[in-house]
C-alpha cells in the first residue's frame, strides 16, 4: 500500500536505488529520521553537491569533479596501457583490486542493438581518436562476460587492430578459492577454453 505524505514520498524515492525494495527503503527512512537526522542532512547536502559538481573526465569519461580525473591527471600512471570498462564503478573496482598502473576508458554501457546502443553511444569515436594519436600500446578489455560484453570486446579488439594496438581480454573463469563442484558449467567451460601454460 502506497503511503501519502513526506514519509511515504521518502520511502518511495529511496526505492530508486539499485537493490533497494520497499522494506529496505522503509528501514532506511525510519533509521535516518529516528536515529540519525544529522547524518540524513549530511547525506542530502553531499548528494546535492555531487549532482551539481560531478561530471565526466574529458579523457577517460569516468566520474570526476574536475576536467581530468585523478587517474588521468597522474603522470606516474602508464598512458600507453588503457583498460576498457563498462562503467565508472568498474574503474573503482579494478583500481582497488589490482596493481594496474595504466589508465582507463569508460564506455558507459555495452553494445546492444536491441536497446539502441551502438558504437556512437559508447564513445568509440573518441576512443578511435585516442588510438590514432599513437600513444597507446595496449588495450585491456575488461567488459563483462555477457553476450553483449563479449561482442563489445570483439568490436573494440577490431578497432585496436585497425590502429596497430595490441588488445588483450581479462581472464574469466574459476574464482580464486573456488571449488569445481560449485562452479556453473558456462564458467567452467570458459575457464577451460581460456587455459594457459604454467
Amino acid at each position: 500500500m502506497k503511503k501519502a505524505g513526506l514519509l511515504g514520498q521518502l520511502i518511495q524515492n529511496l526505492c530508486c536505488l539499485p537493490g533497494v525494495g520497499a522494506k529496505t527503503a522503509q528501514r532506511m527512512a525510519f533509521h535516518l529520521l529516528q536515529r540519525d537526522r544529522n547524518g540524513a542532512k549530511r547525506l542530502a547536502e553531499t548528494l546535492l553537491q555531487a549532482i551539481d559538481k560531478i561530471g565526466y573526465c574529458r579523457q577517460c569519461r569516468t566520474l570526476t569533479e574536475n576536467e581530468l580525473c585523478e587517474i588521468c591527471a597522474d603522470d606516474s600512471r602508464d598512458a600507453a596501457i588503457i583498460c576498457i570498462v563498462e562503467s565508472p564503478a568498474d574503474v573503482w573496482i579494478v583500481d582497488q583490486a589490482t596493481v594496474f598502473n595504466g589508465r582507463y576508458f569508460v564506455l558507459h554501457g555495452r553494445l546492444s542493438p536491441l536497446d539502441g546502443i551502438g558504437p556512437d553511444e559508447l564513445g568509440l569515436e573518441q576512443l578511435a581518436q585516442y588510438l590514432a594519436t599513437g600513444t597507446v600500446n595496449e588495450l585491456i578489455l575488461a567488459t563483462n562476460s555477457t553476450v553483449e560484453g563479449e561482442a563489445t570486446a570483439y568490436f573494440i579488439g577490431e578497432l585496436a587492430r585497425k590502429h596497430q594496438v595490441q588488445a588483450s581480454r581479462i581472464a574469466h573463469g574459476v574464482p580464486m578459492g573456488g571449488e569445481l563442484e560449485f562452479i556453473d558449467s558456462g564458467t567452467l567451460s570458459h575457464a577451460f577454453n581460456g587455459r594457459k601454460q604454467i
